[in-house]
């Protein structure tokens, strides 16, 4: 997919799970339902990871977009 920007790889994997990096190392996984311009994201489902396991559940829940190291379909 030549010359994708961000939000094409965002706007494909909307209602899809992702994995979000943030920064302190802070994994989440859930299902990506919005997002805007700042790449604030919400998430559905959402879950804190810790070595790739669940630790705690979180619902919905809104990442700032400053915070966010990496987004990575799941």
């Amino acid at each position: 997919m030549q010359n994708e920007r961000p939000f094409d790889l965002l706007n494909r994997v909307i209602g899809k799970t992702v994995l979000v990096r943030l920064k302190g190392s802070l994994s989440i996984r859930g299902r990506i339902t919005s997002f805007d311009a700042h790449m604030n994201i919400v998430l559905e489902e959402a879950e804190e990871l810790d070595g790739g396991e669940t630790k705690a559940k979180l619902g919905t829940i809104l990442l700032r977009g400053g915070n966010i190291v990496f987004v990575s379909p799941a």
